[in-house]
Parts: structure tokens; C-alpha cells; sequence
């Protein structure tokens, strides 16, 4: 792919137009920081809500994602799901939606994630993608209940290169609606995470689909934390279609399921308990969904590995 030809971040500002053109319906407040960024609250004041939600992801996927909510009939406690799909995943997923930025300042602390990081390109994940995003405004989705303060805000315009007022800032915690369901349509996200983390070479990735359950919110963090990840770790589902030979198609199906984790077995929350809150002392190979297929399309042999845990499911989300 040459450099700027998918313009994620102009793709990210059309849905952000639509998104502040739509504040009233979607139930989103929209403001002007003091360094005239635009802040878009999906869910911290304000109430939000599953569309926003939606949005919010189609924002962070860069434009290169579509997203709905579709009936899953086999789990009959949480039956609505999240179905996000991609022809252009490794991009759409790693190049934006991934939260891999650091943001923090006197306290204040945020994982960016969406398009702006393509044009930041800060983190290490960057020295494998070689897409370069050229755009005139830049937009970063933040999971968090508060707006950015200004030094994070000023942080983001150094590394973009663009002045304050041409970025957005979509934020919401993930104790909303709006925030768990932008969480939980990371589920084709974690798998391509984890298929560079396996060094499966990302070109032969070329289209994916991936489900997980709608979680209901909870006021309290590390339990609305615990339910969105186990949506996907217990609940998801991912297909990805790749180039390559039956075998590599075939490995990557068995070793990408969270089942392949020392940690899989007991609810999120507990896992994060059990490591004092420490993030990166969890297992990586726990980030990924329950239920993986993986198709070779130069060969036409597909391949399973994994299956969503149903029981697991309701005994975390309730």
C-alpha cells in the first residue's frame, strides 16, 4: 500500500462531522477545549449510547471498518453482538484502532487510540507498518471519563504536526455504553495483535470478520474492565482470510484461540486482581478471541481452533 492512499485520519473526520452534525440524536456533547480542540464526550457526562458507540469505532478503525449490532441466537443471555468487518484489516486495526499510545500527564492517563497515531507513528508497532498518514486535522479516541488537559493535548499536536484546533478528541469510559461497545469491537483488533505477536507476516492478511457479545455496563471500573474483555476472550469470534500455504493457515488457526494463554480459564477481573492491577504482567496471549477461523484462500482450505465459553460468559457478565 503506498503512504497516505487509504487518508485515515479524513476518512476519521467525515464520521466525526456526521458524528457532531448527529450530537443530539446520538446523545453526545461536543465542546471546544481551551487550545481549541474539538472534544466530542460519548459517555462521560454524557449519555451516549450503543450508536455512539458504533461510531466511535467506525472513527478509530480510520473509515476502514464496518460495524453493526446483529442477533447471535446460540447465546441466549447476551444475544446481541458486535460484528465488525475489514478488507483492509492490518490497517483498519493495527495502523489505527489499536490503543497502543501513551498518553499521560500529572496524573491523567489515556491509551490513544485511531488514526491520529498514524500520523504520530510513536510506537514501536509503526517500524512494521509502512503506511504514512498525510491529513489536515487528526482524530485519537481516548477510553477515559475525562477530556484531555492541555499538556496532553499540546503532546498530540507536536507529534502530528498540526496545530490544536485541527484535532478531535472522541473520549468515553469504559463504565458507558458507548465505551464498552468500542471495546468490544476490538475483537478482529486482538486478533490481528496477536497475529504479529505470533510473527505471521501481516501482507498475507487480507479481509476479517470478527463478533463478541454486547456486555451491560457497570458503574464500577475493574468490573465494566473485566466484562468487555471477557467478551472477547470468552465470546469472540474471528475469521481471518490469508495468503500462504494450508500449513501456516493452519498454525496461526491453532495457536491464535485465548485458550492458548496460561491465564485463560478464569473471569478478567480476577486475572487483574491477581496481578496487583499490572497490565503487562497478564499473559499477552490471553488478548485474543475464544473462537478463530482461518482461511487460505490460495489453497481453499479453511481451519478451526477454540470455542466460546459460554458459561464463563454468564458467569462474568452477569
Amino acid at each position: 500500500m503506498k503512504d497516505g492512499s487509504a487518508f485515515l485520519n479524513d476518512n476519521a473526520q467525515r464520521i466525526i462531522d456526521g458524528m457532531i452534525g448527529d450530537a443530539e440524536r446520538l446523545r453526545i456533547g461536543v465542546s471546544r477545549g481551551s487550545l481549541g480542540e474539538c472534544l466530542i464526550d460519548a459517555g462521560a457526562r454524557a449519555a451516549g449510547g450503543v450508536e455512539a458507540g458504533l461510531r466511535m469505532t467506525e472513527a478509530a478503525m480510520g473509515g476502514l471498518g464496518s460495524i453493526s449490532v446483529c442477533m447471535d441466537r446460540g447465546s441466549s443471555k447476551w444475544p446481541f453482538t458486535i460484528e465488525v468487518r475489514s478488507s483492509q484489516p492490518v490497517l483498519a486495526c493495527l495502523g489505527s484502532q489499536y490503543a497502543g499510545w501513551n498518553l499521560s500527564s500529572q496524573g491523567y492517563f489515556a491509551m490513544g487510540s485511531g488514526p491520529a497515531r498514524a500520523l504520530a507513528r510513536v510506537e514501536p508497532l509503526f517500524e512494521t507498518l509502512s503506511y504514512r498518514d498525510t491529513a489536515s486535522s487528526a482524530v485519537l479516541i481516548l477510553e477515559t471519563a475525562e477530556p484531555p488537559p492541555q499538556a496532553i493535548v499540546e503532546k498530540v499536536g507536536r507529534a502530528t504536526g498540526l496545530p490544536t484546533e485541527k484535532l478531535t478528541f472522541l473520549y468515553a469510559p469504559t463504565q458507558s455504553l458507548a465505551g464498552g461497545v468500542q471495546i468490544v469491537a476490538r475483537a478482529l483488533e486482538v486478533a490481528l495483535h496477536k497475529t504479529n505477536d505470533l510473527k505471521f507476516p501481516l501482507e498475507n492478511v487480507v479481509d476479517g470478520i470478527g463478533t463478541a457479545p454486547i456486555p451491560a455496563p457497570h458503574p464500577d471500573f475493574l468490573t465494566a474492565m473485566g466484562r468487555t474483555n471477557d467478551a472477547i476472550i470468552y465470546g469472540g469470534s474471528v475469521q481471518l482470510f490469508v495468503k500462504g500455504s494450508a500449513k501456516d493457515a493452519s498454525e496461526l488457526a491453532e495457536r491464535l484461540p485465548s485458550r492458548a494463554s496460561r491465564d485463560h480459564g478464569h473471569p478478567f477481573a480476577e486475572v487483574f486482581k491477581r496481578f496487583k492491577g499490572d497490565f503487562y504482567a497478564i499473559d499477552p496471549l490471553l488478548f485474543s478471541p475464544a473462537e478463530v477461523i482461518v482461511t487460505a484462500i490460495e489453497t481453499g482450505d479453511t481451519f478451526r481452533a477454540g470455542e466460546r465459553d459460554l458459561q464463563m460468559l454468564e458467569r462474568s457478565l452477569g
